[in-house]
């Protein structure tokens, strides 16, 4: 196996480039990352030998990220991000120095961990539409060839469906597990449109959503939903769709231009109070926005996502007679104060913050009975623990309420893609939660205001030296910098502000919150001055 991994590692010749797996795996320029992904498939095949040959998922994708970038990152058998303690393998043999060093890494990675390479690695792995996709899967499956892995290739896929299959796959023959579904493309659809079907029985036509799906691969895989849903009660009107056209990916549209913009994007001619959406390139982040009648400009991200989640969640576990389920919220540093507050004193659920990365968040959502989850960017999902699974389907209702509550809140765990965030899942547990409200954006966006916030990009020569402790709400490293942070923070009313290294490339973001937007702005200007003199 040696020489097969020599040889066809030949093809893909590292760069002069050092590189490290992030939040989202491995994500830069799409030049550099052929031998990456070769040498993530032989980690893919490692980890599902180590699993006892479980199927792994291997997506390639840069999400939100411009045209030229591109990325890969692994997924764990129950449709989880990979187990922490595995990147700093995949950073291993990623920096391998040439392709005998790769290999020496290779076997001595067999040896630490103790895999039995006699059981058969199972690995399926998809894309997103991005130009330098096809190049990249041929050197995956050159990895997985030289070892002999047993791999599908799925194509075309949103990154959420992606994580379905890989979960639904290994459930299939788990004793004591029922199925998560159908492990098909088609199976996905059918599971989540029969959901919606079902929680949408009685409830009143909500009008049409529009849907930017950022010129990435959910504008398709939306259609295709929609199809299986049907018109009657699914009525989409999806736009930014061209797909065809690799250079528009993310370009002036998707949920990190409307999120960090504030506005809509330019193709979007929205109506005053029409319900508006927008996806980013991989379909794993959504927000929602309207414009008021006096054309106004309304964000419902991530934060009022959540709280619409939680809020809709609670009620209907406590109507079904289970209200010794545990519901909690997990936010990260850029959840936006009043959501907080509302939260724990409206809504009277614990809040748990945690740092940046949907691992991190998942991780602490599973610790509730139900745990609800968002970044403010919109990415997000809500999990339900075995024995909230157990208490769902067993219990016995007490009247026809609880008999009713109960149904819908099965066929709510059907719709929730439990395995990460999914911008379709998610599309349809918002119109779901409206529908059975009885509520128009404005009405959801009533439930509490925002404290104006702004968030800035701020390049840096090297993220590494920007080291944060208390989820990420401060900054140990450089030295000084957050006293400074502190110092500007109390000049402005309701001022709240930190800065984080990107966990993807070399930039920090930089939060900040004030009691007037413009205050906001200025002081997120005067804190991306201080991290731009490092």
């Amino acid at each position: 196996m040696a020489a097969a991994i020599i040889e066809a590692s030949k093809k893909h010749p590292k760069p002069d480039q050092v590189f490290s797996y992030g939040t989202a795996g491995f994500r830069m320029k799409a030049f550099l990352l052929d031998s990456v992904v070769f040498r993530v498939g032989l980690l893919a095949a490692l980890r599902s030998q180590r699993q006892g040959g479980r199927t792994i998922g291997l997506m390639i994708t840069a999400s939100h990220n411009v045209p030229e970038d591109n990325g890969v990152k692994l997924v764990d058998p129950m449709g989880e991000m990979l187990d922490e303690r595995w990147e700093a393998h995949a950073a291993t043999l990623a920096n391998a120095s040439s392709d005998e060093d790769l290999v020496a890494k290779y076997e001595g990675l067999i040896t630490e961990l103790k895999i039995n390479t006699s059981v058969q690695a199972n690995v399926i792995f998809a894309k997103d539409t991005r130009e330098s996709g096809p190049a990249l899967v041929a050197a995956l499956t050159d990895a997985l060839n030289a070892v002999g892995a047993n791999f599908t290739d799925y194509g075309l896929l949103t990154t959420p469906q992606l994580h379905y299959l890989v979960r639904c796959i290994n459930t299939q023959n788990l004793p004591d597990t029922k199925p998560y579904g159908e492990p098909t493309e088609e199976g996905y659809y059918t599971k989540i449109a029969a959901a919606y079907r079902k929680l949408m029985q009685g409830k009143p036509r909500q009008g049409q959503v529009t849907v930017d799906c950022a010129n990435g691969v959910g504008a398709p895989k939306l259609k295709a939903l929609a199809e299986a849903i049907g018109k009657d009660i699914f009525d989409v009107k999806v736009i930014n769709d061209a797909i065809d056209v690799p250079s528009k990916l993310n370009s002036q549209c998707g949920a990190d231009f409307v999120k960090t913009q504030q506005r809509l994007p330019p193709a979007s001619q929205a109506s005053a109070l029409a319900r508006c959406a927008s996806l980013d390139g991989d379909a794993d982040r959504i927000v929602y926005y309207f414009c008021d009648s006096d054309g106004s400009f309304h964000l419902l991200d991530g934060d009022k996502i959540a709280t619409l989640a939680a809020s809709f969640i609670a009620d209907l576990v406590k109507a079904a007679g289970l209200a010794d389920l545990r519901i909690g919220v997990v936010q990260t540093a850029y959840a936006n104060g009043s959501s907080t507050a509302y939260i724990t004193k409206t809504l009277g659920l614990p809040v748990v913050c945690t740092p940046t990365g949907v691992k991190h968040l998942h991780h602490a959502a599973t610790k509730f009975d139900c745990g609800v989850y968002f970044e403010a960017n919109g990415h997000g999902t809500v999990t339900f623990s075995l024995a909230a699974h157990s208490a769902i389907a067993s219990h016995s209702p007490e009247s026809p309420a609880q008999a009713t509550a109960l149904e819908n809140l099965r066929a709510l765990v059907d719709l929730i893609n439990e395995t990460v965030g999914d911008a379709l899942s998610d599309l349809l547990l918002v119109e779901v939660i409206l529908a059975h409200k009885g509520w128009g954006p404005k009405e959801w966006n009533s439930t509490y205001t925002d404290l104006p916030n702004r968030l800035v990009r701020v390049e840096v020569k090297d993220r590494s030296v920007f080291k944060a402790t208390d989820a990420e709400r401060r900054l140990l490293e450089p030295t000084g910098v957050q006293e400074k942070i502190d110092s500007l923070v109390g000049k402005y009313k309701q001022g709240r502000s930190f800065a984080r290294a990107s966990g993807t490339e070399d930039a920090v973001r930089v939060y900040s919150e004030a009691g007037e937007r413009a205050e906001a702005d200025e002081l997120a200007r005067g804190v991306a001055d201080i991290v731009a003199q490092f």
